[in-house]
């Protein structure tokens, strides 16, 4: 069975290992659980994550970094 998430890099790194790599179903419902794709820890909901992605980015390199590894998402 084929594996249905993406992984989407966040500019909040996850608190417990400090990874900015979450895993995200490729359904993109707002209420998706995002978690960290390193150690597994539940971060937020889908839609605070694309909220999130909007408007949060901490620097103009992070948003950059972000914008090219997310690319193939959107």
């Amino acid at each position: 069975m084929p594996d249905l998430s993406e992984d989407l890099r966040l500019p909040e790194a996850c608190p417990n290992c400090g990874s900015h790599l979450y895993r995200v179903s490729e359904a993109h419902n707002p209420d998706d659980k995002v978690v960290c794709a390193s150690c597994n820890h539940h971060l937020c909901s889908y839609e605070e994550a694309a909220k999130m992605l909007k408007e949060d980015s901490s620097s103009e390199s992070e948003a950059l970094i972000e914008k090219v590894v997310n690319r193939n998402g959107k």
